[in-house]
């Protein structure tokens, strides 16, 4: 990958903690004066975090498949990951949005794990950033929930 495509793809990640951050800070901007926008605010943030959790696990499809892997493990996580993802958006706000963050630090301890295997451990100061961010979003915003 060259350096500009490198740089680029940085940029989207950071540009991906926007909703993290911001979903964070209007939760607690919002306090309990209105319940309906607070509730609103809760819910998207934790659907952006379920559908970043499922990104993340689909990531692992993409390698296996560019690499050829015969092992079922890449695939089960991937699933694994989304299905995690998405039962954090069922919960009530301040479980779902803590079990969030819970997921996107184990996702990180499994691709810190995976990615130097699949040609992708480059990667893995970007990802520790952008999961400490996003993770510390999502505990904030449990706590303001």
């Amino acid at each position: 990958m060259n350096a500009a495509h490198r740089e680029f793809a940085q940029r989207l990640g950071y540009a991906g903690l926007i909703p993290f951050v911001l979903g964070c800070a209007l939760i607690w901007l919002i306090g309990d004066r209105d319940l309906d926008q607070h509730a609103f605010v809760s819910l998207a943030l934790s659907a952006y975090a379920g559908l970043v959790i499922a990104f993340l696990g689909g990531i692992h499809w993409g390698l296996s498949f560019a690499h050829g892997l015969p092992g079922r493990q890449p695939l089960a996580w991937g699933v694994g990951a989304a299905l995690l993802g998405w039962l954090g958006v069922l919960m009530a706000p301040y479980a779902g949005l803590a079990w969030h963050g819970a997921v996107l630090i184990a996702c990180y301890g499994v691709d810190r794990r995976v990615y130097p295997q699949l040609g992708a451990g480059d990667w893995l100061t970007l990802r520790f950033r952008l999961t400490a961010v996003a993770a510390l979003s999502c505990f904030l915003a449990a706590a303001g929930s």
